[in-house]
């Protein structure tokens, strides 16, 4: 079965390699890693893509990576069924692929890039133009400059986070249950809509 996990760690040699020696020992196996962000205080954020075969607990793979000196794991929670951690840059490729669909395949791809459970644009006029299944069918148009968190008093299992678009877009995302939207997730949001913008502009 697959999870996510978020592990925070000392950004120095063979940290990552004690991780994964502690996981394999608790029963997980590593599917992919990707560093998420690094720190001034010489502390890394890594989300690790496991396997964790049927009767092993999760549980039992946080305990062995708290162990280990100066390791802490944020958070674990289930993955989708066959998904893959995918990079910005794999999203860009996809993008220019597909000029002419660049804004509808930005909300596509929302999830597994940014590892959130939807994803929706919004329109200040029209309201959700497209989101992915799992996005609230009405949102609230926000204006915003820079990209930012969202307070949604009604929702208290979301976290939201949103970026500009253009003038008249927004794009908005929402994790269940957390982690909570680091500053790095919300500068990459916000270069990967400014992207999406460059990439569908060339194409008009």
């Amino acid at each position: 079965m697959p999870f996510l996990m978020r592990v925070e760690l000392p950004d120095i040699p063979g940290s990552l390699g004690r991780v994964a020696t502690a996981i394999g020992v608790a029963g997980g196996d590593i599917e992919a890693i990707e560093i998420v962000e690094k720190a001034a205080d010489g502390s890394a954020l890594d989300d690790v893509l496991l396997e964790i075969p049927q009767g092993t607990m999760p549980d039992s793979i946080v305990s062995a990576c708290n162990a280990l000196e100066g390791v802490h794991v944020r958070f674990i929670s289930h993955y989708p069924s066959g998904g893959t951690l995918v990079l910005d840059l794999e999203a860009v490729e996809d993008l220019t692929a597909n000029p002419a669909q660049a804004y509808d395949r930005l909300i596509d791809l929302l999830p597994a890039t940014f590892r959130v459970d939807w994803g929706a644009r919004l329109h200040r006029a029209k309201g959700v133009v497209h989101r992915t299944s799992a996005a609230p069918e009405e949102l609230e148009f926000l204006e915003l400059e820079t990209p930012e968190r969202l307070e949604v008093p009604d929702d208290q299992n979301t976290l939201y986070a949103a970026a500009r678009l253009d003038g008249n877009e927004i794009v908005v995302v929402g994790r269940r249950g957390g982690p909570e939207f680091l500053d790095s997730e919300l500068a990459r949001l916000g270069h990967l809509c400014a992207l999406t913008v460059t990439i569908a502009d060339a194409n008009s």
